[in-house]
């Protein structure tokens, strides 16, 4: 079995964890085929969400099964970053992420969507709602790239080592030392599928660029942005200090004791949910 095969049966082992109708389809850009995974009420308001780095949609509808139940979820593979679909380095300099997340959309008939990122997810959908603010009513963000440059080099020299001796000298404990860092609780199905990336998907070390100061005030429609009070990549305090400043109206929450990969346990999943649930039938009240 290839690199690209073991990947692949990641996507599929997390899948098979969300207890739900999922319709599993392709989306054609001009950057590829897109993969899509839609679960949810046909006629509940749309929410596309957007996966970290060197994950893919199946493996945050794992943890977001919840919000099925409030709203339409549309789940794209972000192109590289995903084993589904294109094998590419997208710019970061430029406006290319929100043109394929607008062909996406315009595909899907959804003239308007609310918006959920994590991670690199959180700064593709930051870029949308800054390029195209009228496809967007509301944007929700989780410990997002691109708002403060937090202590990345730090953090990958925190994890250098441990990468190396797991490298050299694979075993659970190794794994463990490695993740701790930037996993808030252990999971098995999770750092078997990271150690998996670290093996077999080719490392795009990239991060994406800060927006400007300019690009965060000319958000004007409802933004709620979440941090992990111990994310070594974005450091919560920081990055919500940042939206503050710029953001005047932002909501924000700080989650105490979370690290860059919130808790994978039903306790957070149900909170996360109905806060996200929260805010966006709130917003929507307010109109």
């Amino acid at each position: 079995m290839d690199g690209r095969q073991r990947l692949s049966g990641w996507y599929d082992h997390f899948l098979a964890k969300v207890d739900l109708p999922v319709r599993r389809t392709v989306i054609e850009t001009s950057f590829g085929e897109s993969g899509l995974l839609v679960v949810g009420p046909e006629n509940a308001k749309p929410l596309v969400c957007l996966h970290g780095m060197r994950t893919g949609a199946a493996f945050l509808l794992s943890e977001i099964t919840a919000l099925s139940n409030d709203f339409r979820l549309y789940l794209p593979d972000i192109p590289g970053q995903s084993v589904i679909g294109p094998d590419v380095r997208m710019s970061l300099d430029d406006n290319t992420h929100a043109i394929w997340l607008r062909e996406l959309m315009d595909q899907l008939e959804l003239a308007k969507a609310n918006l959920f990122g994590v991670s690199w997810g959180g700064f593709v959908a930051r870029l949308m709602a800054s390029v195209y603010p009228d496809r967007v009513s509301t944007l929700a963000m989780l410990c997002p790239a691109g708002v403060v440059k937090g202590s990345h080099l730090s953090g990958l020299a925190r994890m250098l080592w441990p990468l190396l001796r797991h490298k050299l000298w694979p075993s659970e404990n190794s794994l463990r030392i490695l993740l701790d860092p930037i996993m808030t609780t252990w999971d098995d199905d999770w750092a078997h599928a990271f150690e998996c990336t670290l093996n077999d998907l080719k490392m795009d070390a990239r991060v994406p660029p800060l927006a400007t100061a300019d690009e965060l005030r000319q958000l004007h429609l409802p933004t709620l942005v979440m941090a992990g009070e111990k994310d070594i990549s974005f450091p919560g305090t920081p990055l919500i200090s940042r939206m503050r400043h710029v953001m005047p109206n932002v909501e924000t929450e700080l989650i105490e004791n979370c690290k860059h990969c919130p808790p994978t346990t039903d306790l957070f999943r149900k909170w996360f949910a109905d806060r996200i649930s929260e805010f966006i039938h709130r917003s929507e009240s307010l109109r």
